[in-house]
Protein backbone atom coordinates (compact mmCIF):
# COMPACT_ATOMS: atom_id res chain seq x y z
CA UNK A 1 0.00 0.00 0.00
CA UNK A 2 2.99 2.71 0.49
CA UNK A 3 4.39 1.73 -2.95
CA UNK A 4 1.30 2.48 -4.40
CA UNK A 5 0.90 5.75 -2.46
CA UNK A 6 4.26 6.68 -3.59
CA UNK A 7 3.21 6.32 -6.89
CA UNK A 8 0.43 8.49 -6.81
CA UNK A 9 2.65 11.12 -5.23
CA UNK A 10 5.51 10.88 -7.57
CA UNK A 11 2.48 11.19 -10.55
CA UNK A 12 1.35 14.71 -9.56
CA UNK A 13 3.32 15.96 -6.58
CA UNK A 14 6.83 16.16 -7.48
CA UNK A 15 8.49 18.85 -9.56
CA UNK A 16 12.11 19.23 -9.48
CA UNK A 17 13.67 21.74 -11.39
CA UNK A 18 15.34 20.47 -14.63
CA UNK A 19 18.30 20.97 -14.83
CA UNK A 20 19.17 21.29 -11.13
CA UNK A 21 20.16 24.88 -10.18
CA UNK A 22 23.90 23.77 -9.05
CA UNK A 23 26.08 21.12 -8.80
CA UNK A 24 27.75 19.96 -5.38
CA UNK A 25 31.85 19.90 -5.97
CA UNK A 26 34.95 20.06 -4.03
CA UNK A 27 36.13 22.79 -2.64
CA UNK A 28 40.37 22.93 -4.10
CA UNK A 29 41.90 24.54 -1.30
CA UNK A 30 39.44 23.12 1.62
CA UNK A 31 38.65 20.08 0.05
CA UNK A 32 35.15 20.86 1.72
CA UNK A 33 32.20 20.39 -0.34
CA UNK A 34 30.88 23.71 -1.86
CA UNK A 35 27.37 24.77 -4.07
CA UNK A 36 28.79 25.35 -7.44
CA UNK A 37 26.39 28.90 -9.14
CA UNK A 38 26.68 30.16 -4.89
CA UNK A 39 28.39 32.80 -3.68
CA UNK A 40 30.94 31.04 -1.04
CA UNK A 41 29.87 32.22 2.62
CA UNK A 42 32.21 31.08 5.02
CA UNK A 43 28.95 30.24 7.62
CA UNK A 44 27.55 28.02 5.36
CA UNK A 45 28.05 24.49 5.25
CA UNK A 46 27.68 21.40 2.44
CA UNK A 47 26.65 18.09 3.32
CA UNK A 48 25.41 14.84 1.93
CA UNK A 49 23.72 12.66 4.11
CA UNK A 50 23.00 9.33 3.48
CA UNK A 51 19.10 8.22 3.99
CA UNK A 52 17.47 5.30 5.28
CA UNK A 53 16.47 4.38 1.86
CA UNK A 54 20.09 4.71 0.43
CA UNK A 55 19.41 7.69 -1.28
CA UNK A 56 22.31 10.49 -0.58
CA UNK A 57 20.94 14.29 -0.13
CA UNK A 58 22.34 17.43 -0.14
CA UNK A 59 22.04 19.73 3.01
CA UNK A 60 22.93 23.28 4.20
CA UNK A 61 23.70 24.83 7.31
CA UNK A 62 23.78 28.08 7.65
CA UNK A 63 25.61 29.54 10.84
CA UNK A 64 24.25 32.54 12.81
CA UNK A 65 27.09 33.88 15.53
CA UNK A 66 24.42 34.30 18.08
CA UNK A 67 21.79 32.30 17.16
CA UNK A 68 19.17 30.92 19.53
CA UNK A 69 17.32 28.58 17.51
CA UNK A 70 17.82 26.29 14.22
CA UNK A 71 14.97 26.14 11.66
CA UNK A 72 15.07 23.24 9.72
CA UNK A 73 13.17 24.38 6.48
CA UNK A 74 11.73 22.23 3.74
CA UNK A 75 10.99 23.53 1.25
CA UNK A 76 8.23 23.32 -1.79
CA UNK A 77 7.88 20.90 -4.28
CA UNK A 78 8.64 22.87 -7.63
CA UNK A 79 12.44 24.59 -5.81
CA UNK A 80 16.05 23.36 -5.14
CA UNK A 81 18.29 24.31 -2.58
CA UNK A 82 19.88 26.81 -5.58
CA UNK A 83 16.72 28.85 -5.61
CA UNK A 84 16.32 29.56 -2.29
CA UNK A 85 20.11 30.61 -0.90
CA UNK A 86 18.83 34.62 -0.77
CA UNK A 87 15.66 33.82 1.12
CA UNK A 88 17.65 32.04 4.14
CA UNK A 89 20.70 34.95 3.79
CA UNK A 90 17.38 36.74 5.12
CA UNK A 91 15.64 34.94 7.04
CA UNK A 92 19.13 34.11 8.64
CA UNK A 93 20.38 37.96 9.07
CA UNK A 94 16.49 39.18 10.23
CA UNK A 95 15.91 35.97 12.27
CA UNK A 96 19.02 35.56 14.24
CA UNK A 97 18.86 31.81 13.70
CA UNK A 98 20.82 28.89 11.99
CA UNK A 99 18.85 27.36 8.53
CA UNK A 100 19.47 24.03 8.47
CA UNK A 101 17.52 23.09 4.80
CA UNK A 102 17.76 20.16 2.41
CA UNK A 103 17.00 18.80 -1.19
CA UNK A 104 14.47 16.03 -1.19
CA UNK A 105 15.26 12.64 -3.06
CA UNK A 106 15.53 13.24 -6.89
CA UNK A 107 16.38 17.02 -6.25
CA UNK A 108 19.23 19.32 -6.89
CA UNK A 109 22.19 17.19 -6.33
CA UNK A 110 20.76 14.64 -4.12
CA UNK A 111 19.68 11.00 -5.28
CA UNK A 112 17.01 8.93 -5.71
CA UNK A 113 13.82 9.61 -6.52
CA UNK A 114 11.47 11.53 -5.16
CA UNK A 115 8.25 10.20 -2.79
CA UNK A 116 6.41 11.05 0.02
CA UNK A 117 8.08 8.12 2.02
CA UNK A 118 11.36 9.25 1.01
CA UNK A 119 11.17 12.88 1.99
CA UNK A 120 10.28 11.86 5.55
CA UNK A 121 13.62 9.25 5.76
CA UNK A 122 15.56 12.86 3.80
CA UNK A 123 14.31 14.94 7.11
CA UNK A 124 15.19 12.33 9.44
CA UNK A 125 19.00 11.95 8.19
CA UNK A 126 19.09 15.87 8.33
CA UNK A 127 17.42 15.99 11.89
CA UNK A 128 20.41 13.49 13.20
CA UNK A 129 23.30 15.41 11.06
CA UNK A 130 21.86 18.29 13.62
CA UNK A 131 22.10 16.44 16.55
CA UNK A 132 25.46 14.83 15.67
CA UNK A 133 27.04 17.61 13.65
CA UNK A 134 26.12 20.38 15.52
CA UNK A 135 25.06 19.10 18.98
CA UNK A 136 21.79 20.70 18.41
CA UNK A 137 18.91 19.82 20.51
CA UNK A 138 15.16 19.41 19.95
CA UNK A 139 14.19 22.24 22.12
CA UNK A 140 16.44 24.43 19.80
CA UNK A 141 14.81 22.92 16.89
CA UNK A 142 12.13 25.10 14.83
CA UNK A 143 10.20 23.22 12.21
CA UNK A 144 9.58 25.28 9.15
CA UNK A 145 7.48 23.56 6.10
CA UNK A 146 6.74 25.39 2.80
CA UNK A 147 3.22 23.46 0.87
CA UNK A 148 4.18 20.30 0.58
CA UNK A 149 7.36 21.09 2.85
CA UNK A 150 4.47 20.82 5.49
CA UNK A 151 4.45 17.18 4.72
CA UNK A 152 8.06 16.04 6.67
CA UNK A 153 7.67 18.91 8.67
CA UNK A 154 4.52 17.38 10.36
CA UNK A 155 5.78 13.62 10.16
CA UNK A 156 9.11 14.83 12.07
CA UNK A 157 6.97 17.44 14.34
CA UNK A 158 4.00 14.32 15.11
CA UNK A 159 7.30 12.59 16.58
CA UNK A 160 9.46 14.88 18.35
CA UNK A 161 8.02 15.90 21.58
CA UNK A 162 10.21 18.41 23.06
CA UNK A 163 10.85 21.04 20.05
CA UNK A 164 10.50 24.45 20.01
CA UNK A 165 7.99 25.11 17.45
CA UNK A 166 6.91 24.42 13.74
CA UNK A 167 5.78 26.83 11.13
CA UNK A 168 3.83 25.60 8.39
CA UNK A 169 3.74 28.09 5.34
CA UNK A 170 1.12 27.93 2.84
CA UNK A 171 0.75 24.53 3.89
CA UNK A 172 -1.68 21.42 2.43
CA UNK A 173 -4.13 19.40 4.66
CA UNK A 174 -3.07 16.70 2.62
CA UNK A 175 -2.05 15.96 -1.44
CA UNK A 176 -5.66 15.10 -2.32
CA UNK A 177 -7.49 17.56 -0.83
CA UNK A 178 -5.60 20.42 -3.08
CA UNK A 179 -7.11 18.64 -6.53
CA UNK A 180 -10.14 17.77 -4.38
CA UNK A 181 -12.53 18.95 -1.64
CA UNK A 182 -12.74 15.18 0.27
CA UNK A 183 -14.28 15.30 3.44
CA UNK A 184 -12.31 11.86 4.46
CA UNK A 185 -9.17 10.74 4.16
CA UNK A 186 -8.37 8.14 1.67
CA UNK A 187 -6.23 5.08 1.80
CA UNK A 188 -4.06 6.51 -1.11
CA UNK A 189 -3.97 9.96 -0.06
CA UNK A 190 -0.61 11.36 0.50
CA UNK A 191 1.41 13.73 3.21
CA UNK A 192 -1.96 13.11 5.62
CA UNK A 193 -0.99 16.29 7.58
CA UNK A 194 -5.00 16.58 8.89
CA UNK A 195 -3.98 13.79 11.26
CA UNK A 196 -0.37 14.02 11.90
CA UNK A 197 -1.48 18.35 13.10
CA UNK A 198 -3.16 16.76 16.19
CA UNK A 199 -0.44 15.15 17.34
CA UNK A 200 1.88 18.16 17.62
CA UNK A 201 3.08 19.43 20.89
CA UNK A 202 4.60 22.03 20.21
CA UNK A 203 3.65 25.49 19.18
CA UNK A 204 2.24 26.07 15.64
CA UNK A 205 2.52 28.97 13.80
CA UNK A 206 0.56 28.68 10.39
CA UNK A 207 1.31 31.25 7.52
CA UNK A 208 -1.11 31.37 4.60
CA UNK A 209 -2.52 33.66 1.91
CA UNK A 210 -6.01 34.92 1.67
CA UNK A 211 -5.49 34.30 -1.95
CA UNK A 212 -3.69 31.38 -2.45
CA UNK A 213 -4.01 29.91 -6.20
CA UNK A 214 -2.91 27.10 -5.68
CA UNK A 215 -3.62 25.75 -1.64
CA UNK A 216 -7.22 27.13 -1.04
CA UNK A 217 -6.87 29.42 2.16
CA UNK A 218 -9.02 26.70 3.74
CA UNK A 219 -6.10 24.65 4.29
CA UNK A 220 -4.38 26.92 6.79
CA UNK A 221 -7.19 27.86 8.52
CA UNK A 222 -7.97 23.93 9.20
CA UNK A 223 -4.46 23.24 9.95
CA UNK A 224 -4.73 26.09 12.83
CA UNK A 225 -7.81 24.77 14.02
CA UNK A 226 -6.43 21.24 14.83
CA UNK A 227 -3.31 22.55 15.86
CA UNK A 228 -3.01 21.94 19.87
CA UNK A 229 -1.26 24.37 21.02
CA UNK A 230 -1.62 27.42 18.32
CA UNK A 231 0.25 30.48 17.69
CA UNK A 232 -1.54 33.84 16.54
CA UNK A 233 -1.76 32.80 12.91
CA UNK A 234 -0.66 35.19 9.68
CA UNK A 235 -3.19 35.95 7.04
CA UNK A 236 -1.46 37.37 4.27
CA UNK A 237 -4.60 39.55 3.08
CA UNK A 238 -4.37 39.04 -0.94
CA UNK A 239 -0.97 36.99 -0.32
CA UNK A 240 -0.89 34.58 -3.04
CA UNK A 241 1.15 30.82 -2.65
CA UNK A 242 4.31 31.61 -3.62
CA UNK A 243 5.09 35.40 -2.69
CA UNK A 244 4.21 35.37 1.36
CA UNK A 245 7.70 36.39 1.78
CA UNK A 246 7.61 39.72 -0.37
CA UNK A 247 4.53 41.43 2.09
CA UNK A 248 6.37 43.05 5.63
CA UNK A 249 4.15 41.40 7.57
CA UNK A 250 5.72 38.03 6.75
CA UNK A 251 9.50 38.74 8.38
CA UNK A 252 7.82 40.82 11.45
CA UNK A 253 5.45 38.49 12.47
CA UNK A 254 8.42 35.89 12.27
CA UNK A 255 9.79 37.69 14.14
CA UNK A 256 7.88 37.87 16.76
CA UNK A 257 7.33 34.16 17.01
CA UNK A 258 10.71 33.72 16.86
CA UNK A 259 10.68 35.57 20.26
CA UNK A 260 8.31 34.89 21.79
CA UNK A 261 9.64 30.96 21.20
CA UNK A 262 12.54 32.46 23.12
CA UNK A 263 10.49 33.59 26.41
CA UNK A 264 9.02 30.32 26.11
CA UNK A 265 11.76 28.54 26.22
CA UNK A 266 12.82 30.73 29.35
CA UNK A 267 9.46 30.11 31.18
CA UNK A 268 8.34 26.89 29.93
CA UNK A 269 11.30 24.53 29.71
CA UNK A 270 9.91 21.50 27.70
CA UNK A 271 9.41 17.95 29.65
CA UNK A 272 12.23 16.14 31.10
CA UNK A 273 11.12 12.69 29.54
CA UNK A 274 13.06 11.49 26.69
CA UNK A 275 10.96 10.49 23.65
CA UNK A 276 11.66 7.79 21.06
CA UNK A 277 13.73 8.54 17.91
CA UNK A 278 11.67 9.17 14.70
CA UNK A 279 11.00 5.88 12.62
CA UNK A 280 9.18 4.85 9.93
CA UNK A 281 6.98 2.33 9.50
CA UNK A 282 4.70 3.34 7.23
CA UNK A 283 8.92 33.80 -7.68
CA UNK A 284 12.89 33.79 -8.04
CA UNK A 285 13.79 31.69 -5.33
CA UNK A 286 10.56 30.36 -4.34
CA UNK A 287 8.74 28.05 -7.01
CA UNK A 288 6.77 26.45 -4.32
CA UNK A 289 4.19 24.29 -5.75
CA UNK A 290 2.73 22.93 -8.48
CA UNK A 291 -0.03 20.22 -8.60
CA UNK A 292 -1.76 18.62 -11.77
CA UNK A 293 -3.13 15.48 -13.16
CA UNK A 294 -0.65 13.93 -15.82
Amino acid sequence: MGNVTSNVAAKFAFFPPEPPTYRVTDDEETGKLVLSGVSPDKNMEVHQLTTKSGNKVVATFWRHPFARFTLLYSHGNAADLGQMVELFIELRAHLRVNIMSYDYSGYGASTGKPSEFNTYYDIEAVYNCLRSDYGIKQEEIILYGQSVGSGPTLHMASRLKRLRGVVLHSAILSGIRVLYPVKMTLWFDIFKNIDKIRHVNSKVLVIHGTKDEIVDFSHGKRLWELAKEKYDPLWVKGGGHCNLETYPEYIKHLRKFINAMEKLSLTNPPPKELTNEPSITETKHNKCLRFRKR
